[in-house]
């Protein structure tokens, strides 16, 4: 089908920075869009394999060139439904899910085009090919040969059967995820069941109960992960179980919503499909194009941690048991317990109340004089608010972001608030990718879940969100900085498990001298953060570590247990296989529950990061041995700053990732750093 000319995504954007024109795209936009881009493309490919000559450029770089108009509605759409979706919008992704993998199949799987792209592969050396042009090539080849472009003409056939229905599980899993984390929500009949929650949270409880036409009540909205924010405060121990529970049990409560048979369809064909590609398992396939390379890798670094970890929680455990008997309780400890009485402790040995630190953490001052400001002093890069930018939602503020000449870098979009409408979590995603080859500045978008305060009052963020502000901000920095030729090369297009590293290098700066000074400052009185309170925080880093290092290891050994099962394994009991993985991997202890169970797993049923949810720790290693580094070299500092950028953030995936590190770094990472870091030695 022919799109429409007047369609807005019928052409490249006019607009600055080829901004997506938001106030012109509808509902119906979309699917002719989708189906137009991709009959587009297909054409075009159809024109490459009609050559007769064999060139990179008229291969390699035209396929590159394929699939733009597909390309922007892709972009903008997935970003709306994850941040902003409707009953609508929920209807599209189950129609063009199926059909995108059946698209990307028809590409990939092509046998005469596989075939150009293999000769060319072969002939490499004699090609006169170098830097990013040979690196695009290899790539590829690699992507093809990946999707199963060598496979025989039957293996092929299955694999499209395959990938299809996997699209369409991922739709549903994510789909009864949201609306299952919406419905677990926890309703609060009486103003004295929030007892320890600030005014600031009330307050937030009431609006959202507001919101959905529950007037004189309140509402604890559920988060993506187990547990939630206000069990640090909340000192009803029943509504505080409550919460808990209903975290825990979010899909899995045998209603519409409940994904265990969809995950499970999700691990059998998945298993199936890696044996198609000569794995055992798709943990094997997946690891196989990561550099971890293998999950006996992934294992024999997580078992180093794992011992240590849960030894730590326990003893951790004992502590907030001992706090419960000094109040004058007598019950064991349960998960439920943990945050507020990790809280007290932390408030009587270190001196550190997390409630306490949230005046000195207002959003706006923390984005402007502390995100913004260490970019500014890093990287030389200022920002402006674009007020004037028409984004895709009313709470989604654009930024533009100049480089020290005051030639223009890039847009940035932050999205801070939650709302039922956006998956939880925090993210990344482009809506431009920067390139050379059609002179493309980037667009990149944070999302947060930040409650919303009443009108007129402060967001002031927990140190959680404190942190995620900082961290997301360093993946917006990785597209931002990009300056490859290629599309496929850009920004953070790189190895799964290295994603996270520069998001996680970018968090060092939150408590830098030179930056807390200048964000955390109490937005009633002006005072500044103490240095005393700094310490104290500094001095407690290791503080609760055994207990995020369990939750998170669980978590990422369930996620490799799932993905480890062999062809034609059937998980009868989705609960016991959790329970059992997790037990027989050492880490089995009530009080520290995982941070994502089976049932509400998006990451790796629904957000890419099957078989790589170890990535967030793997890449932990690259960032704890790269603060060494900073730090030993003067830290915060513009010659730092452009050695950062330059050998790594720019370079997108133009180089292999750890000859990338190794080139900034001058050697492989070690893993001590990161051991000391979370006190595990």
């Amino acid at each position: 089908m022919s799109l429409d000319p007047k369609n807005p995504f019928a052409a490249q954007s006019t607009l600055e920075y080829e901004m997506p024109p938001f106030s012109l795209i509808k509902d119906e936009h979309y699917l002719p869009a989708f189906y137009g881009g991709m009959e587009e493309q297909l054409a075009e490919v159809q024109a490459i394999i009609g050559q007769p000559d064999l060139t990179f450029e008229n291969t390699i770089v035209e396929l590159e060139k394929s699939g733009r108009t597909l390309l922007r509605v892709t972009l903008v759409f997935f970003n709306k439904s994850s941040s902003d979706t409707s009953p609508v919008l929920d209807a599209i992704e189950e129609e063009i899910a199926p059909k995108l993998a059946a698209h990307s199949d028809a590409i990939k799987l092509n046998p005469v085009l596989w075939e150009r792209i293999e000769k060319l592969y072969n002939s490499r050396d004699s090609l006169g090919l170098a830097g990013q042009d040979l690196r695009l090539l290899e790539l590829y080849y690699k992507d093809f040969h990946f999707a199963g472009a060598h496979l025989s003409a039957e293996q092929r056939e299955e694999l499209k059967s395959l990938n299809e229905e996997l699209s369409k599980l991922e739709a549903e899993f994510s789909r009864k995820v949201l609306a299952d984390t919406n419905d677990s929500a926890i309703v609060v009949d009486t103003l004295e069941e929030l007892a320890g929650l600030s005014e600031n949270e009330i307050a937030a409880a009431k609006l959202a109960a507001e919101v959905r036409g529950l007037d004189g009540k309140w509402l604890i909205a559920a988060v993506n992960f187990s547990g939630n924010p206000v069990l640090a405060s909340l000192t009803n121990r029943p509504l505080r179980e409550r919460v808990m529970r209903a975290s825990m049990v979010r899909a899995n409560r045998d209603n519409e919503n409940d994904t265990k048979s969809v995950l499970n369809q999700m691990t059998k064909l998945r298993a199936r499909r890696a044996t198609l590609f000569g794995y055992l398992s798709h943990a094997a396939y997946i690891t196989s194009e990561n550099t971890a390379k293998s999950p006996e890798n992934i294992h024999a670094m997580l078992q180093r941690l794992a011992k240590p970890a849960v030894a730590n929680a326990k003893k951790e455990g004992d502590v907030l048991q001992e706090a419960i008997g000094r109040s004058g309780e007598s019950f064991n400890l349960e998960s439920w317990d943990w945050d507020l009485y990790s809280e007290r402790i932390r408030a009587e040995k270190y001196d550190v109340d997390s409630a306490a630190l949230k005046p000195y953490f207002e959003l706006e001052k923390t984005l402007w004089d502390g995100v913004f400001y260490a970019a500014t002093k890093l990287y030389g890069i200022t920002f402006k608010e674009r007020p004037d930018i028409v984004t895709y939602h009313s709470e989604a503020r654009a930024f533009e972001v100049n480089n020290e000449d005051g030639s223009k870098l890039g847009l940035f979009i932050g999205d801070f608030y939650t709302r039922d409408s956006k998956r939880g979590g925090a993210w990344m995603n482009n809506l431009v990718d920067q390139n050379f080859l059609f002179g493309q500045l980037p667009v990149v978008v944070n999302n947060l879940n930040i409650v919303k305060p009443p009108a007129g009052e402060p967001t002031l963020l927990s140190f959680d969100f404190l942190t995620t502000l900082f961290h997301e901000f360093g993946h917006a920095l990785h597209g931002l900085f990009s300056q490859v030729t290629y599309p496929r090369l850009s920004g953070t297009n790189v190895e799964r498990d290295f994603v996270e590293f520069p998001s996680q290098v970018n968090e060092m700066w939150i408590f830098w001298p030179e930056i807390v000074n200048n964000f955390a400052v109490h937005y009633k009185t002006g005072e500044r953060l103490p240095q005393s309170i700094i310490d104290n925080i500094e001095n407690s880093s290791t503080f609760n570590q055994g207990h995020d290092t369990t939750a998170y290891l669980q978590a990422a050994i369930l996620d490799l247990a799932l993905h480890q099962i062999p062809n034609g394994y059937e998980i009868e009991d989705v609960v016991a296989f959790e329970a059992k993985a997790i037990e027989d991997y050492g880490l089995e202890y009530s009080p520290v529950p995982t941070r994502y169970r089976a049932t509400y797993f998006s990451h790796i049923f629904a957000g890419g990061y099957s078989a790589g949810y170890y990535g967030y720790i793997w890449s932990e290693i690259l960032d704890a041995d790269t603060v060494d580094w900073f730090k030993e070299n003067g830290g915060l500092t513009r010659t730092n700053g452009d050695r950062f950028r330059n050998e790594l953030l720019s370079r997108g995936g133009s180089i292999d990732s750890m000859q990338m590190y190794r080139n900034f770094r001058g050697r492989d990472a070690v893993v001590e750093p990161l051991i000391n870091r979370r006190g595990l030695s």
